[in-house]
């Protein structure tokens, strides 16, 4: 892959239009964290990973912890150099070429418009626990249509402006991690009253090398990796932040540190107070896999229980509302440098937001989320599954990008040769193997839930909905409101970088 040669001097654009300067450090970081959506993601996970990984979870989550920690390296660096709201997208594309960079954009809009499902579902289930006693979340109609209208107050809050969103997203943060707080104060004295229940604090746990099945190590980590994502919406906000070369790269990392915390210390507490058995409350009952948090809420915190409950529905609301941003931006992006429809490039003159992108981005989850529902609830949830691969795709290159696009500065310093070349490449490589071997797995007839044509359902979807890229990208390279950007005169190496300095 090599960068287009240009023929022509690139436009002469300044900005994209978007309110440069909104955001500060301490905005950036709760976006980032609640990107991730940390209790949700650790109440839908931790099961899973604790009847893969056993007693070594904790381990498993600090060795997930590593390739997304290096990833973010190399956005911080190349945010550095190219604070552009299209991240992946404008940088793959500057290291090389229109076509890579193109299939970059289009996974991180895949990943985001499936994730939404998601998001939406659990959201709008657990906000219906709370009406009653709870047996209206049993109606499959109900839940979608609380969750269509979620979809779409989420996509309102968006277009409205960024700091409406920020504002939003300190509220929903400030509840989420309240209740994280009192689960685990609850949780430590839980375990002084009922030491029987659960295990012995051991070092041991987090030793990768102790584990006994190293097969269901790797399955855990593999699992882990994922509830990291979603740190990189800082870096799609870099044209709305203020020092936009500084602050989303180190709010990225900040957010994945505190993540890291927040994820090893409720583990902790939850093997120490449950265990990791598979029968009961253990943490490796299959029976309650899917939300281990619903199962403790009582022990925890008695009757405020229902707090864990509104806490992990706000947690994925602030997910919800956090997957639209950058998801809104990269198709911007591309829609400003032609790889898309200029319609998709439109910024609302009054708020400042991506218009167009962001309806689409809303209405495109709306229409997956409802279509995918009526169709099979099996089958949505195997789509999400298939989410690992377009997110490992886009972090993938990015870490690549990040390599080739510094190259002739690798060697210059001691420092750019650690953070542009050796973090980038080994946080590459291993998300890469994760690409390779998800694929792989998902090629097993038995995996998941939906079987199409004597191949996992969730293989179909996830490797198809790449797949549909080429095709997409094919024909829109067919028109002429393209050309400028297929031909590298749009966006190359040399464009300047179209934000505005604070």
């Amino acid at each position: 892959m090599t960068t287009t040669q240009q023929t022509s001097s690139p436009p002469k654009l300044t900005s994209k239009g978007l309110a440069a300067g909104k955001l500060g450090l301490m905005q950036s970081t709760v976006i980032g964290l609640a990107s991730t959506a940390p209790l949700y993601s650790l109440a839908a996970t931790l099961g899973f990973i604790v009847m893969a990984a056993g007693a070594q979870t904790p381990a498993a989550l600090i060795v997930a912890f590593i390739p997304m920690c290096l990833t973010a390296f190399a956005y911080r660096e190349l945010n550095t150099a190219i604070p552009d709201s299209g991240t992946a997208f404008t940088w793959a594309a500057k290291a090389f070429g229109p076509k890579t960079g193109w299939m970059a954009g289009w996974a991180v809009m895949v990943a985001g418009v499936i994730v939404m499902s998601s998001q939406t579902e659990v959201a709008s289930k657990y906000l219906l626990l709370l009406i009653g006693d709870g047996s209206i979340a049993d109606s499959k109609v109900l839940v979608t249509a609380f969750g269509a209208l979620i979809i779409i107050s989420m996509t309102w809050i968006s277009y409205r402006d960024v700091e409406t969103g920020a504002i939003t997203q300190y509220l929903l943060m400030a509840l989420q991690y309240a209740a994280i707080i009192a689960f685990c104060i609850g949780l430590y004295f839980a375990i002084q009253t009922m030491p029987e229940l659960g295990l012995q604090f051991s070092w041991d746990w987090f030793n990768p090398f102790a584990t006994d099945n190293p097969a269901g190590f790797v399955q855990g980590v593999l699992i882990a990796i994922f509830i990291y994502w979603g740190w990189d919406t800082c870096l799609a906000l870099a044209e709305e932040t203020k020092n936009p070369r500084t602050t989303p790269g180190l709010a990225a990392l900040l957010s994945t540190a505190m993540l890291l915390v927040t994820y090893i210390g409720i583990t902790v507490l939850t093997m120490m107070f449950a265990g990791i058995g598979d029968t009961g409350k253990g943490l490796g009952n299959p029976d309650g896999a899917d939300d281990v948090f619903f199962a403790l809420r009582l022990d925890a915190m008695g009757s405020w229980g229902w707090l864990l409950v509104l806490a992990v529905a706000v947690s994925a609301l602030a997910t919800c509302q956090t997957t639209i941003l950058p998801t809104a931006r990269g198709t911007l992006s591309m829609g400003v440098y032609g790889a898309l429809p200029k319609r998709f490039g439109v910024v609302n003159q009054v708020f400042k937001t991506p218009a167009y992108s962001t309806l689409f981005t809303g209405s495109a989850s709306l229409v997956f989320y409802v279509g995918m529902t009526i169709i099979s609830g099996d089958i949505l949830a195997d789509t999400i599954e298939s989410t690992s691969l377009a997110v490992a795709l886009y972090y993938a290159i990015t870490s690549f990008a990040c390599i080739w696009y510094f190259r002739s500065t690798l060697t210059q310093s001691v420092r750019n040769l650690f953070f542009r070349l050796l973090m980038p490449l080994v946080g590459g490589l291993m998300m890469s193997a994760v690409f390779i071997y998800s694929a792989i797995s998902m090629l097993d007839p038995e995996y998941g839930t939906t079987t199409i044509l004597g191949i996992s359902g969730t293989f179909v979807m996830g490797v198809g909905s790449l797949a549909l890229g080429l095709v997409v990208m094919g024909l829109w390279a067919l028109r002429p409101g393209s050309r400028d950007y297929f031909a590298g005169r749009s966006l190359n190496r040399d464009t300047p970088v179209l934000v505005p300095e604070h």
